[in-house]
Parts: structure tokens; sequence; C-alpha cells
């Protein structure tokens, strides 16, 4: 085990802010567009997940690694995010389950990051600043160099992602003989979305995310799936078809974060980037059908435009978030097609939302009867 702590590193923001803390991880240069996560735990699946690729994480709990990594906690095959900015970088760690510290797992997938940084300064200035891009370097300190780095670093805004961390070939997920069957769009899908529906007896075949409807509908799946992921809906044009023709089969469909937002472009609503985002374990939604609010888990940086959704003829409101009254959720009117903003799968985060992959599975149910 290799340890970096006492070596300086270097973050330098868009605007011009330097933050100077200690290297953790691998030794290098990393780039991406910087973000927090408000979440106190499930700093590995947080990693993993696949909708972080291409940004920098900003953790505002002050204690990551201190449980140390468990390999059956992960959400993709290898760490996602850019790089992690945080204030204490533990590499000793207490539980018995740990397989390796968060040093050695850093160092294994080639993640750079900084610790021993001012985290509440810095999430306050993100906060009031809006999100922009960053560089983590503990190889090259000097400044003017990171700005000429930085500079050549593309905005997330146009960004299509989504086809570099989906699968190459389709695979399947679960029991061959569940009682239902799933096509999924994989955008960046979570293990735990598919656990979600292996628990529910139902059978997936997931499929890269350029794959034609066509090519999904034969398989003759008995609803159809659009995940989460990264970058921006609003370039990913062929998978706005792909929605399109998947409401067209009039089979029943569900959409997740990024899927919420394709669920959107493909009923004429436009996405925007948001200012700053949501991403933790603690945002309230309020599902407005049945008068509910639940705690939620989420992770995104851009968002359906309100006002397109309330004047639309085509879907209708589900759910809303209680600290903003941004859309959370919609669903097709006269369809079985519905879909939400934040992550019911929950992983990490409570529990509250995971009725909507029943919803999902009674809508498929009732349309065999």
């Amino acid at each position: 085990m290799t340890y970096y702590t006492k070596l300086p590193a270097v973050l330098l923001l868009e605007d011009g802010t330097v933050y100077h803390g200690k290297a953790a991880g691998k030794i290098g240069t990393t780039t991406g567009e910087i973000c927090f996560n408000t979440g106190m735990t499930g700093y590995q699946e947080v990693f993993t997940d696949p909708s972080y690729f291409g940004q920098i994480m900003v953790t505002t709990n002050a204690h990551i690694g201190n449980y140390g990594v468990h390999d059956e906690e992960i959400e993709s095959g290898d760490i996602k995010i850019a790089g992690l900015v945080c204030k204490n970088f533990n590499i000793a760690f207490s539980r018995k389950q740990s397989d390796k510290s968060i040093q050695d797992y850093f160092q294994e997938e080639n993640i750079v990051g900084i610790s021993d940084v001012d985290t509440r300064s810095l999430v306050r200035h993100i906060r009031d600043k809006g999100a922009m891009n960053a560089i983590i370097s503990s190889e090259i300190l000097d400044i003017d160099e990171l700005k000429a780095k930085l500079a050549e670093v593309p905005s997330m805004d146009g960004l299509e992602l989504s086809s570099q961390v989906s699968t190459k070939e389709p695979y399947f997920f679960g029991d061959e003989n569940a009682k239902h069957r799933v096509a999924v769009l994989d955008l960046g899908v979570k293990k735990n979305i598919l656990r979600n529906f292996d628990d529910r007896d139902v059978y997936v075949k997931v499929f890269p995310a350029k794959t034609s409807f066509e090519e999904m509908e034969q398989w003759g799946a008995d609803g159809y799936f659009i995940s989460n992921g990264p970058g921006d809906p609003a370039a990913m044009p062929y998978a706005v078809e792909t929605v399109k023709k998947a409401l067209a089969a009039d089979k029943p469909l569900f959409g997740i974060c990024l899927g919420h937002q394709l669920l959107a472009l493909a009923n004429d609503i436009k996405t925007v980037k948001m200012f700053n985002g949501h991403r933790g374990l603690n945002h309230p939604v309020k599902n407005i059908i049945i008068d509910h609010c639940e705690v939620t888990s989420q992770n995104h940086g851009f968002g359906v435009v309100a006002d397109d959704v309330r004047s639309s003829d085509k879907v209708e409101i589900t759910h809303l978030n209680l600290n903003d009254n941004s859309i959370e959720g919609i669903r097709v009117k006269n369809k079985k097609a519905f879909s939400v903003q934040y992550h019911p799968e929950s992983s990490p985060g409570p529990h509250d939302s995971r009725y909507l992959f029943d919803q999902f599975v009674n809508s498929m149910a009732t349309e065999k009867q």
C-alpha cells in the first residue's frame, strides 16, 4: 500500500479560484465539470454511478473512505467520476466486510483526487457561481500551466456521453423464466436498477445506447425501460427517436433520470442545463397524484423545462420537487408511459420511491390480461 497524503495537490476552477490540498488516489491530473453530492453515506455507489461520468465530485460529508471499499457495492464495472475533492480522505477503515482501502481502490482505477480542502467553502462557491469545469493535479502545481490545460476542456452543455459508458454488447440480467421481460436501453444504467427488476420477477435484456428500436422490439419485451446516464439529453437525437418509436408501439415504458429527460424531449418538451443540479440522498419530492411526499436520491445536472410541461397537451405532471418546484415526474396521456427525474432504486438513499418499479411491473401485468 502506497500513501501520498503528504504530497501537495491543486484544484483550479474555471473562474480562476484555486484551492490547495493534498494528493489522494493516483498521482496525476484530471479534468471535468465540478459538482457536489450532499449524501452522508454511499460514496462507493456514487463513484461508480455512470451518470457522474466526466464530473469531478465534491463530497460534502467530511469523511470519505472511513468504511473502506466492498466489491459488492458498485453500480457499474469501474469508477466513473473524473476525480474527487474531499475534506478527509480516510485510508484506514473499520468495516470488516471491506475488501480494500479507498487509496488502493483509487490507485487501481487510476483516479486522481485532492483532500484537505475546505469543502464547505468550495460548495458555497459552486452553489453561488454555478457548475463549471475544473482541474485537479498532484503533478503540476503551476497555476498558469493548469489554466492552459483547463481551457481545452469542453463544456458539459452539448456533450453526448452515454455511448461512452453504455454496454458494447447486449446482455441479460435475471431469471429467463421470469414472468415479465423488459428491454433496457442502457445509457449508463446502474446495477441496482437491474436488481430491482430481478426482485420483481422481471427478466431484462440490456441493449447498447445506439440500438435501434426495431432491434429491441425483435426480442419481444413486455415493456421498455430508458435508463439514467451522463451528458446532455439534447445532444442525443438517436435516443429521442428510439423513445418516440417505443411510445408508438404502445407498450409500458418507464424512464429514470436521463430517461425522464428523453421522454420529455420525445413529447416536444425541451431540456435545460441547471445552474447547479440535484445530487444527494435527501431531496423531498411530492407525488401530486396521491398527495404523498417521498425523500429521494438524486443525481442530475439537466432538467426539463417546467413551462413546456405545464403547457403540454401530451403529458401531465406527477411529481414536483419541494425545494425548487422543478418537475420530477411526468406521465404521457393515454399511454402506459411515465418517468421520474430522481432515482427510485435508491442505492444509496431512502427506499421511499421503489413503488415506481411495482407500478411499472403492474402496468405490464395489466397489459397481458
